[in-house]
C-alpha cells in the first residue's frame, strides 16, 4: 500500500512538471525563431514544436482523470450535503457509504466500459503485434493529428484513471468502516509555510460549512441537539 499512497501526486507532479517545461521551450522557441539572428534563427526554424501542444493537452487529460482519483483520497472533492449532516449518526453513516459504494460502482462502469473503448481502438492489435501473434482483420486504429501516437494511448487515462478512483472510494468507504472518518482536507493550509497554532482548541475538521459530508469522529460545532440524538455537541 505504500506504493499506492502517494502514487497520484508522483504522476500529476511528473506530469505538471514536464508539460510546463515542454511550453516554456516552445514559446522560447517561437519567440527566438522570430527574430533576425543569422545562424540561430535558420537552426531555430528547423527544430518542430507543432507537436507541443497536442501532447501537453494529453497531458492535462491525464492529470484530470488521476487528480479527480487524488481528490477523493484527501477529501477535496467538494459536495453539498446540508440535509444529510443534519441525520442522526446511524442515517448519516447509511448514506455516506451508500455515497461511497455508488462513486465506486460508476467509476468502475466507466472504467469497464473505457478499457473495452481502449481495447477495440487499437490497443488489441498492438497487443497482437507485440507477442507476434496473428493480427488477421483487427484495425490498427487512429493516431493523433501531430503526434501520430495511437490514440488508445491517450485514452487509456480513462480506465486507469477511473480504475484509481474506484480503488479509493472503496478504500475510503473501508475506512469509514473501520473508524468512522472521512478523509479531510484544510482548504486555508499551504505547503511550505508553517502551520499557524490556533490560540484555542478547535477541531478544524468540525467547523459547520456543509460543504463536506460530516463523519461519524468529527463532530461539528455549534450544533443546538444533544448527545445521544445523533447530533451535534
Amino acid at each position: 500500500m505504500k506504493l499506492l499512497d502517494h502514487l497520484e501526486e508522483w504522476i500529476i507532479t511528473l506530469l505538471m512538471g514536464s508539460a510546463t517545461a515542454i511550453i516554456f521551450a516552445a514559446v522560447v522557441h517561437r519567440y527566438l525563431a522570430g527574430l533576425s539572428i543569422p545562424g540561430l534563427q535558420d537552426w531555430l526554424l528547423s527544430l518542430n514544436f507543432s507537436w507541443a501542444q497536442e501532447l501537453c493537452i494529453i497531458m492535462f487529460v491525464w492529470m484530470a482523470k488521476f487528480g479527480a482519483a487524488y481528490g477523493v483520497r484527501t477529501g477535496i472533492h467538494v459536495g453539498v450535503d446540508v440535509l444529510i449532516n443534519r441525520l442522526s449518526d446511524g442515517m448519516r453513516g447509511r448514506f455516506i457509504i451508500f455515497g461511497l459504494l455508488a462513486g465506486a460502482l460508476f467509476t468502475g462502469i466507466v472504467a469497464t466500459l473505457g478499457a473495452h473503448f481502449v481495447w477495440e481502438n487499437g490497443a488489441h492489435y498492438a497487443f497482437l503485434t507485440f507477442t507476434g501473434a496473428e493480427v488477421g482483420d483487427i484495425p490498427e486504429g487512429p493516431t493523433t493529428p501531430d503526434l501520430e501516437w495511437p490514440t488508445w494511448i491517450v485514452y487509456s487515462a480513462i480506465p486507469l484513471g477511473s480504475s484509481l478512483m474506484c480503488f479509493r472510494f472503496l478504500q475510503v468507504a473501508w475506512n469509514f468502516l473501520r473508524t468512522g472518518e472521512l478523509p479531510h482536507h484544510d482548504h486555508g493550509h499551504v505547503d511550505g509555510l508553517e502551520q499557524e497554532q490556533l490560540p484555542v482548541d478547535v477541531d478544524v475538521y468540525g467547523m459547520d460549512d456543509n460543504l463536506h459530508m460530516h463523519d461519524l469522529k468529527h463532530k461539528p460545532l455549534g450544533d443546538s441537539r444533544g448527545p445521544g440524538k445523533g447530533g451535534r455537541q
